[in-house]
């Protein structure tokens, strides 16, 4: 880490005024990404998470630990038509000045996520709510219809975008119903709540949560060293052993969230297929989980979702260097002096990812020996997200490693339907397949648990055998934290850090 970036870091958390370890009273400060804007709206981009996380957003539905839906916000949910949700309010939930929440309410916070010039558009979750129109049913009951059947719907109500959101003002600018109350954000430094005492499930046991932006690993564990920061979410998994000799909590189990490679399917050398399948089979992923991820928890992927977690179809990860060889000659390469040519060039893939988790840059340089291992030039280039995934749109870059929860609303759909559905939003690859779009349609119209889960055993199956995208491996998420909190788990789709429940001791 460079003097520049430990700088910046300690400048910012002087101007969020971070305590050291003894820090004030019933605070929990945690180091994670911090907020793009003053007062982040939680309906927009991902502002949602921060928001659930630090327990200042509630969503209607929710979901558990082991991945079950429940009400939440919300007493009930009925399908009443096949594109007709009727959902029951729970009773005496209170916005955080104090209005009560009503069926009118919600339709107002959920509106704007349609609305293309309000500040709370968000494409993402508007196609995933897919709305045809809400009504209110007296102060407790919102009838949703959708512009046609969606099994997943329930499901997306679980989205933290779909935050149950009162009237702003300027006491209370995110007025919402968590157990705490939003203060402030300081843009790319600090995100900070304060308990709400009328909790409805009871008195929150932190006086005050604040997250310090830290979007390189390796800074936010040098500030948990210095006592900057009670708390890192995704600690570097390569030191996670070290630090817990040190007395700090480790927390670590088994998420939802997938590394994986998309691609360039519109031009370039991964706009073949079989090319795409001999990068993947090239890939030895049990050797990548072996070096980035220090045994704290990682499993090789050969699909989009994770064993044990739900919805994973039966596909082994392979990896077969020979079989890639065999592939790159039928794609009409021809190896020269140790190199595979392709139309006389030599064949050469860009690689583009991140740099705000640790295992990603080591993900992407073993790759890369990988491949030219087998007689592949590959290039490797970690920049901001943002630009990595212009890179693929652009055509100037072949594959994005990136880091994904596959079931983010513990649904299936929503992963795939936005990387690899033709058109869909991350789809910056420009990838299509008539077949799998349909499988995803689908997916979606089916209610069925039995037949649902075929399908989308089929939609892997797509994936896997056309290598619309490329899995790695999935992975534990890694957090620490000073001795003494309680109440805190890692949460399959960490989505969920701080509820009323969570404490602090000295």
């Amino acid at each position: 880490m460079s003097i520049l970036a430990r700088l910046a870091f300690a400048v910012a958390l002087i101007f969020a005024g971070a305590l050291p370890a003894s820090a004030q009273q019933g605070s929990l400060t945690i180091a994670s990404g911090g907020p793009t804007t003053e007062t982040p709206d939680p309906r927009a981009r991902y502002n949602g998470w921060m928001s659930n996380q630090t327990g200042v957003t509630e969503t209607l539905m929710g979901i558990d630990y082991d991945l079950t839906l429940y009400p939440r916000v919300a007493e009930s949910i009925e399908q009443t038509a096949p594109t007709t949700w009727r959902v029951t309010l729970r009773e005496g939930v209170m916005f955080h000045d104090g209005s009560p929440v009503t069926a009118q309410a919600v339709i107002d916070a959920i509106a704007p996520i349609s609305q293309e010039d309000h500040g709370g558009y968000n494409a993402r979750i508007a196609s995933l709510l897919d709305l045809a129109g809400m009504t209110a049913n007296g102060d407790r009951v919102i009838v949703f219809e959708t512009n046609s059947p969606n099994a997943a719907f329930p499901w997306t109500l679980s989205e933290p975008g779909i935050a149950v959101l009162g009237p702003a003002s300027d006491a209370f600018p995110i007025n919402a119903t968590g157990p705490y109350v939003f203060k402030e954000a300081i843009p790319g430094q600090l995100y900070r709540a304060e308990a709400n005492p009328n909790y409805r499930l009871g008195t929150p046991g932190l006086a005050e949560v604040r997250v310090v932006a830290a979007d390189d690993p390796a800074t936010a564990a040098l500030a948990f060293e210095a006592g900057e920061v009670d708390m890192v979410i995704n600690y570097p998994e390569s030191d996670f052993e070290r630090i817990q000799s040190t007395g700090a909590q480790g927390f670590s189990a088994p998420t939802t969230r997938l590394y994986f490679y998309s691609v360039n399917a519109a031009d370039g050398p991964m706009a073949n297929p079989l090319i795409r399948r001999a990068v993947s089979l090239a890939i030895d992923r049990q050797g990548v989980v072996d070096a980035t991820l220090a045994g704290v928890g990682g499993i090789p992927a050969g699909t989009i979702f994770p064993a044990g977690l739900g919805w994973a179809a039966d596909i082994a990860p392979s990896y077969d260097p020979a079989a890639a060889e065999e592939l790159l000659a039928e794609a009409g390469a021809v190896k020269e002096g140790g190199r595979w040519m392709l139309d006389g060039s030599p064949l050469e893939i860009d690689i583009v990812t991140y740099s705000s988790r640790a295992a990603l840059s080591p993900t992407a340089e073993l790759t890369q020996a990988f491949l030219q291992a087998i007689g592949i030039t590959a290039n490797v280039r970690v920049g901001e997200y943002g630009a990595s995934n212009d890179a693929i749109a652009a055509g100037t870059a072949d594959l994005f490693l990136q880091a994904w929860v596959s079931t983010p609303q513990g649904d299936p759909g929503a992963f795939p339907e936005a990387l690899v559905k033709t058109g869909a939003g991350s789809n910056a690859g420009g990838y299509s397949n008539a077949d799998l779009d349909k499988l995803l349609e689908d997916g979606r119209l089916t209610f069925d648990e039995e037949k649902r889960a075929a399908i989308y055993d089929d939609v892997q199956k797509a994936i896997a055998e056309d290598a619309a995208l490329i899995p790695v491996f999935h992975v534990s998420q890694v957090n620490v934290a000073r001795p003494g909190l309680k109440g805190y788990k890692v949460h399959p789709t960490e989505t969920y850090w701080v509820t009323h429940e969570t404490t602090l001791e000295e």
